[in-house]
């Protein structure tokens, strides 16, 4: 398999994870809604963000840093190398995993009283805590695997976590909802818990199946003067202490969500309880669809940082803009039609998904909807930047961006006509101004240029196309299912109207040159068959 296939595919299985694991866990979100109501949801979204930040800081970037240094020796044939970074890295992430595990579960009361957030929300930062150090040796795992640019077990590992999760989570908030909704909302987030231990699970006996081939190639190289541990070390963190920063960024920005939006609701009237609720339609709903669509770019990225890594120890410039430019144009391909899609069918799809009990949250999704694209752009640009060695640029500009959101945020949210609308705004202009400074650094770094017919002329007609298609189907569905029950009738056409959509996508952009022979070609095991299928029906240029 050549080195560009190779990178296509892992891409390929990573997004194919990353959906199911999108699914699955849009499921759990559904039945969650279901039985804890935006009340629990909003408690339970209250724990996640303090999570999301510590675990950030446990696992200090070192997976990325794993994953660029294990392929860059690996490139050279220095297996031994690859395998004393490994075991450094594991050393340090099992340490601070450990440690920021018990500091959480034993510092809950203090957080809740400084963060000056929902007491009730205590039990469920508790309860996330232990997942910290499950994940973070996880991580360790997944960033060795992903330097081999083999990335079959950290979607397994991605799958079995997200159904243990899911699992635990429902039956754990049926069990406990007897006691409280803070005790059923702490129920949920010990699902996460459950998941990242069988995904570490899962992963140690492919490590240990995997690990006498890699040591026999790292005996049977010439031998050479290893590096020092403080070397690889001062390596290890020079590499990830600016992706920390990076990791730390998207979740900090839910802090800010976190720490201003309940607070700004509040000051226009509005109850602790209804505040609690509107944050819960933000985050746990709306939030959670709008990051959905980000499997692909979030894929690109992971499989980004080692291809783009190799290239460049190739020295290969030509390699390097070749794999910049397939990975933004799929990013734009994917992610303006779903964010056209989400805009047209917010309300229906919050009903889809949660019941017609939960129908306002759609206008929070309306507004979150454009925040798909920037999104994916800045997430698959952090890959490249990452790949490149340059991890402080995507840093600053998302910093940049969350300073802009903040400011935002504190305005627009406290906006009666707006009210939670104005934090979901706040974000789309936050995420927009990162992801434009990251396209210009990778342009500066690799000398892509960015070409307007290309990334949104010709997607822009396909997308019109789907836009119309879906606005037609969505209403003629709706008028034939007029006898079904509200909500029967809703999910029929608003899925009726999402599959039209995609089929009337694909044809259009086939039609208009947008995707070429060559790139349907990279898909593995199906694109030649597309090819043909696309040549019979006469859909290719």
């Amino acid at each position: 398999m050549s080195s560009h296939s190779r990178f296509i595919r892992g891409a390929v299985i990573l997004a194919v994870a990353g959906v199911a694991v999108r699914f699955i866990g849009a499921i759990m979100k559904i039945w969650l809604v279901r039985i804890i109501g935006d009340g629990g949801i909003g408690l339970y979204q209250m724990a996640y963000p303090i999570y999301s930040t510590l675990l950030a800081i446990s696992t200090a970037g070192i997976p990325v840093a794993i994953s660029k240094l294990v392929a860059e020796n690996i490139t050279v044939s220095d297996y031994r190398g690859a395998m004393r970074v490994f075991r450094i890295a594991l050393l340090i992430l099992t340490l601070t995993g450990l440690v920021i595990s018990l500091l959480l579960f034993f510092t809950a009361d203090t957080i809740v009283r400084i963060a000056k957030i929902d007491p009730r929300s205590v039990y469920a930062i508790m309860a996330i805590a232990p997942a910290i150090f499950f994940v973070t040796v996880m991580s360790a795992l997944r960033g060795f695997f992903q330097g081999q640019q083999y990335m079959l077990p950290t979607a397994a590992s991605q799958m079995i976590e997200q159904v243990g999760r899911a699992v635990v989570s429902l039956l754990l908030a049926v069990a406990l909802l007897p006691r409280g909704l803070e005790y059923a909302a702490a129920g949920a987030a010990f699902g996460t818990v459950a998941g990242g231990f069988l995904g570490l699970l899962l992963l140690l006996p492919i490590y240990y199946r995997r690990r006498p081939a890699f040591m026999k190639q790292a005996q049977a190289q010439r031998r050479t003067n290893p590096q020092a541990v403080g070397q690889i070390i001062y390596r290890i963190f020079s590499l990830a202490i600016p992706i920390t920063f990076g990791s730390l960024i998207m979740p900090l920005l839910s802090l800010i969500d976190q720490l201003i939006v309940p607070g700004r609701l509040k000051a226009i009237g509005l109850t602790q309880q209804r505040a609690t609720a509107l944050y819960g339609q933000l985050t746990g709903m709306a939030g959670s669809i709008v990051y959905f669509p980000n499997v692909v770019t979030l894929a690109l990225s992971m499989s980004l940082v080692p291809a783009i890594s190799e290239a460049l120890v190739l020295r290969n410039k030509a390699l390097v803009r070749n794999r910049t430019a397939v990975s933004i144009k799929l990013t734009a391909l994917f992610s303006i039609p779903a964010a056209v899609g989400l805009y047209q069918l917010a309300t229906p799809v919050i009903v889809l998904l949660f019941g017609l009990n939960n129908i306002e949250a759609g206008y929070a999704l309306a507004y979150m909807s454009w925040s798909v694209i920037p999104l994916g752009l800045y997430v698959s640009t952090t890959g490249i930047l990452q790949g490149l060695g340059k991890t402080l640029t995507p840093v600053v500009n998302m910093a940049l961006g969350g300073v802009v959101k903040a400011i935002l945020a504190w305005y627009l949210t406290a906006i009666p006509s707006l009210h939670i609308g104005g934090a979901a705004l706040g974000s789309v202009i936050g995420t927009g101004l990162a992801a434009v400074l990251n396209l210009y650094a990778v342009a500066r770094y690799t000398g892509w240029r960015f070409r307007i017919g290309e990334l949104v002329l010709l997607p822009g007609l396909s997308v019109v196309a789907m836009a119309a298609a879906v606005s037609l189907s969505y209403r003629f569905l709706i008028s034939l299912a007029g006898s079904l029950t509200p909500e029967m009738a809703n999910g029929i056409a608003t899925l009726g109207a999402i599959f039209i959509g995609i089929i009337i996508y694909g044809i259009a952009l086939l039609f208009s040159g947008s995707l070429t022979r060559d790139e349907i070609n990279l898909i593995p095991r199906i694109g030649p068959r597309l090819v043909e299928l696309a040549e019979r029906w006469r859909l290719l240029k």
